[in-house]
């Protein structure tokens, strides 16, 4: 499982590359702006500037509407900027096929600048309170548009968590579906360590958090920490390697 952080800024990326080796995204987005806020280009590219080079850069092109033109052309500014990873969050899409022509644009958009590039189709666990597309319609989504990754978030950020809304034998469905696709299955939404056994265990591909490594673990008022990035990707390892004894023993 790949450990995905987002700082808000260079001062927090600069917190993230202390911790580099304990983990495998730096993701770049804009809280204030939303669960999947985009920050600046020159902020993508300072944050780039910042992290070591074999990390790669995610960024978030936003809570985006359902503008496909306008999100391509976003998409294509994250990538420019230096993210090789782009994150789109579906909030305005209402219905599967509005999805999918968001993100066959974003794909191609990005893809035609960099064919390495890796795109994420994001859906919201908590869509109901927003009125935007199921999350469980995402890994077939993702997989139409010829993304590389399904991903799971929440959208409204008041403490409500990811098991909250998609419980974890739905997220374990949302996973299986996204590897039976060909795709990586991304998890997040106030994860707490508390989760990792169950995120372990269901075959989460990326873990992504940034309260949880946060001081007081406030993403909001908090700043990302390097000892708690430390102790967060010790709590992963742990449960990586007890469910990998737990299974060789089976």
């Amino acid at each position: 499982m790949l450990l995905l952080i987002s700082p808000d800024g260079v001062e927090e990326a600069l917190a993230c590359a202390e911790a580099a080796e304990h983990l495998d995204i730096v993701d770049v987005k804009k809280p204030d702006e939303g669960s999947l806020g985009a920050n600046f280009p020159w902020v993508i590219r300072e944050i780039r500037a910042a992290v070591p080079a074999d990390k790669p850069v995610s960024a978030t092109v936003g809570d985006v509407p359902y503008k496909p033109g306008t999100v391509a052309q976003a998409a294509l500014g994250a990538a420019v900027s230096g993210a090789t990873y782009i994150k789109v969050g579906l909030y305005g899409c209402g219905t599967p096929d509005q999805a999918i022509e968001v993100m066959r644009g974003v794909v191609r958009a990005v893809k035609d600048f960099r064919p390495d590039a890796f795109v994420v189709a994001s859906g919201y666990a908590d869509a109901h309170r927003i009125g935007c597309v199921n999350p469980l319609a995402l890994p077939d989504i993702a997989h139409r548009a010829g993304a590389d990754a399904a991903m799971l978030d929440t959208a409204v950020k008041d403490g409500t968590r990811l098991f909250d809304h998609v419980p974890p034998d739905a997220c374990a469905r949302f996973v299986q579906q996204a590897h039976a696709a060909g795709l990586l299955a991304a998890l997040a939404g106030s994860v707490k360590r508390e989760d990792l056994a169950t995120l372990t265990r269901i075959g989460t591909d990326i873990v992504g958090v940034r309260g949880a490594v946060c001081e007081g673990g406030d993403r909001d008022t908090g700043r990302i920490q390097p000892r708690l990035v430390a102790s967060f990707r010790a709590e992963m390892d742990r449960h990586a390697q007890e469910f990998a004894a737990t299974t060789a023993a089976r």
